[in-house]
């Protein structure tokens, strides 16, 4: 049985998937305050790509699906300025949503359940060092917890370096099954070269 909550929504120009981190410049008031929520409350907001509208000003049309992402870490560098590390966690599915009278998105969301760990099958092995070797070059500490024995974890990881749009990303993070991911990354590789 999946859990649905409310949660805040954060819509941007980039797609979260579970696992990932993802930094933040915070100095919109709106999400000033959704931040010290966060912050006080040790909860999660959802961080959804665009569909219609910009990441600045009146509120933006997110995309139904999303990712929750955790505040990780935090500095305050002036007043009024958040820079945030925040690191994904689930996916989720907005049911409905609305605009509070400042802005900020709400929605009552069911979260997607996170499928077991799967082994990294024979079939996609290369695939895990392919993915081996860009953390080599790209460096180990911009992943948190490398597992390049996890089917789901090194989808995910290829996803979000894959050089492709937001569009083509969001539609790699709505893929529920992971062998699914990995055969969809596949292709994507295959067109990137």
């Amino acid at each position: 049985m999946s859990d649905i909550v409310e949660i805040p929504i954060f819509p941007l120009g980039t797609v979260l998937f579970p696992g990932g981190r993802l930094p933040l410049r915070i100095f919109e008031q709106r999400y000033v305050d959704m931040t010290k929520a966060c912050i006080r409350d040790g909860s999660v907001f959802g961080v959804s790509l665009i569909r219609a509208g910009f990441e600045v000003g009146k509120p933006a049309v997110p995309c139904d699906l999303g990712c929750t992402a955790r505040i990780a870490e935090w500095e305050v560098p002036s007043p009024g300025l958040f820079t945030l590390g925040t690191t994904g966690e689930t996916r989720f599915r907005i049911l409905n949503r609305w605009a509070e009278a400042d802005g900020l998105l709400r929605a009552r969301v069911e979260l997607i359940a996170v499928p077991a760990p799967l082994a990294l099958p024979e079939r996609f092995q290369l695939l895990g060092q392919l993915l081996g070797s860009l953390i080599d070059d790209i460096g180990s500490e911009h992943f948190p917890e490398p597992r390049l024995d996890d089917g789901i974890w090194v989808g995910c990881r290829l996803a979000e370096l894959l050089p492709v749009t937001p569009e083509r990303k969001q539609r790699l993070l709505e893929i529920d099954d992971p062998l699914a991911l990995l055969t969809e990354i596949e292709k994507e590789l295959k067109q990137v070269h």
